[in-house]
């Protein structure tokens, strides 16, 4: 090391160049820990699937919420990562200026106060000169470590509360400490090296680096508090920014939501005006974009739909015109023909002997195809007054029990039917439709379950529940959903039946023009279950003739019985 002094012709050493930069020469900053390896692959098994289970349990379901989530997050991605951005490269920017200013004027401080010491310099002196650097601009305290004439060693401290060797960490120590070997890419065996370490939560700079041909070794120690606080500042800043960015963000996302959804909003009013039957709805279109286009094929579909609801509606209009035209035709001659059927059965009944024997049994026929006749035409009419909607209440105050006798022995059933009901449980009614519906109920039990038939009463809060039962081998499953159609059939190869097929149909929509309901079922102990529930009192249905049909809900449970789908006898 004097050697090298020597050769340069000068009895002072000489400091190596200040390279901060370069490869090796800046160590690790601040005290490191060492975490034991672990398998990665154990930590992340069932991840994919915990990730999978927590995105499918999110529902958004407003539109505009999830517009605005989205915005959201776009947004708070794009400011979150340029904040990063801007404080990772400020931060570079803020240390890095801040600590080539430090280490460069630490460096000329050592070469002219650490390098102009004498040769056998004493600790005073090393005191001295640790002072005079001290008192730099860029504030930072020096540690300067020799040897006096003796070969002891000595220290010369700018300020021995706030740096000693103690703070200096060993690595660095130990790298301004090393000879490197001279060659064509270094001209000096000993170099500068810094680190940054965090003493007590505050930042500091250290540096050091050794005086060639045996001078002292200095070390500086400067605090980055002063940047450090710029930097938390900078970092509120960004923190303050990405937040109101956020706030942004989320007003124009309801802004575009708005712009957006209001074309969406209008056409789900629409649909649901079209829901509500009211087919002339359209919309307005404007613009070329695809809710325009959506728009323009709502209209079309729309239109389309009242166009074939429109021929529908006329075809059905026909189609009960004719029959309500055709029975009430049909009354006429079949008044006529039931005068002249009457006189043969009287004629019959009296065994005057005017009717000839043979032809008596085709009298007979005669007769009873004639009233068979005359219940259809009157049946028919009746379904056409229901389809048209012009069927209405007369409502009366009913005791349930005595309206079940009466309907009971107005047909001569009394033998082959049990009343199971209390006296005095009354309801305001239509009393000619509660029979209409009592009559095909009992009448269709007898016929397709025989006698006894069961008939009880009961009171279920606001509503009334009548049930019929009858002791027979009860409906087919398959049957079941068919029991009130018109004119059903539950076998083709009985297409004949004593009724007209309308019994049931006619009962049930009595029942919903009450705003009641009839179901059918099999009892467990054998035998059908026809269930009739009406509301005690049906004055309110009466300011809307129709409303009873649609709060019964006419598109409901219609279980069928085939030949069970005929009226009782002597009913209307």
């Amino acid at each position: 090391m004097r050697a090298a002094a020597a050769r340069e012709g000068r009895g002072r050493a000489v400091l190596a160049d200040a390279d901060p930069y370069g490869a090796g020469r800046g160590l690790p900053a601040g005290h490191a820990s060492v975490t034991p390896p672990h398998d990665s692959h154990d930590t992340s098994r069932g991840l994919p699937a915990a990730r999978k289970a927590f995105l499918s349990g999110l529902r958004f379901t407003s539109l505009r919420l999830r517009l605005v989530v989205v915005f959201a997050l776009v947004a708070l991605t794009a400011a979150v990562s340029a904040s990063g951005i801007a404080y990772w490269l400020n931060r570079e920017a803020v240390l890095t200026r801040a600590q080539d200013a430090a280490l460069k004027d630490f460096r000329q401080q050592m070469q002219t106060r650490a390098g102009a010491l004498p040769t056998h310099y004493t600790q005073d002196d090393l005191q001295a000169a640790a002072g005079q650097m001290a008192k730099s601009s860029q504030r930072y305290s020096v540690l300067l470590v020799g040897e006096n004439a003796r070969g002891e060693r000595i220290y010369g401290y700018s300020d021995l509360d706030a740096f000693t060797l103690a703070k200096v960490p060993e690595p660095l120590r130990a790298a301004v400490a090393k000879e490197q070997p001279l060659d064509d890419g270094n001209k000096s065996p000993y170099h500068l090296y810094w680190q940054r370490t965090v003493d007590r939560g505050t930042p500091y700079l250290v540096g050091g680096s050794k005086i060639v041909g045996g001078g002292p070794t200095g070390y500086m120690l400067k605090t980055l508090e002063p940047e450090a606080k710029d930097l938390s500042s900078l970092g509120w800043s960004l923190a303050i920014a990405t937040a109101l960015a956020l706030v942004g963000s989320a007003l124009l996302a309801q802004a575009a939501a708005t712009t957006v959804l209001k074309p969406v909003h209008r056409l789900g009013v629409a649909a649901r005006r079209l829901g509500e039957g009211k087919l002339d709805t359209r919309l307005r279109v404007s613009g070329t974009d695809e809710l325009a286009e959506l728009s323009r094929t709502f209209n079309r579909t729309a239109e389309n739909l009242e166009k074939k609801v429109a021929d529908m509606s006329a075809r059905d209009e026909a189609s009960r015109r004719f029959v309500a035209d055709m029975s009430h035709e049909l009354r006429t001659p079949l008044t006529a023909i039931t005068a002249v059927t009457e006189v043969l059965e009287e004629e019959l009944d009296a065994e005057t002997g005017s009717v000839d024997p043979m032809i008596e049994p085709a009298v007979r026929l005669v007769v009873s195809e004639t009233r068979r006749l005359n219940d259809l035409v009157e049946n028919l009419m009746e379904v056409t007054r229901f389809d048209a909607g012009t069927a209405k209440l007369v409502l009366d105050d009913v005791d349930i029990a005595d309206q079940i006798t009466a309907c009971v022995d107005a047909r001569a059933w009394l033998d082959a039917v049990e009343l199971d009901a209390e006296r005095g449980i009354t309801a305001r009614l239509d009393p000619r439709r509660l029979d209409v519906i009592l009559a095909n109920l009992i009448g269709n039990a007898l016929k397709h379950g025989g006698s006894p038939v069961n008939v009880s009463v009961r009171l279920d809060g606001d509503s009334l529940v009548i049930s019929v039962r009858d002791h027979g081998p009860g409906i087919p499953e398959d049957v079941l959903p068919h029991v009130f159609d018109r004119f059903y059939k539950a076998s083709a190869s009985r297409p004949r039946s004593e009724g007209s097929g309308l019994g049931l149909s006619i009962a049930l929509e009595n029942a919903h023009i009450h705003g009641g309901e009839i179901t059918a079922a099999n009892s467990p102990d054998g035998g059908a279950v026809f269930t009739l529930r009406l509301p005690r009192d049906a004055s309110p249905l009466t300011a809307e003739p129709g409303a009873a049909r649609d709060a019964a809900g006419q598109g409901g449970q219609r279980d069928a019985a085939g030949d069970r789908t005929e009226e009782g006898k002597g009913t209307t």
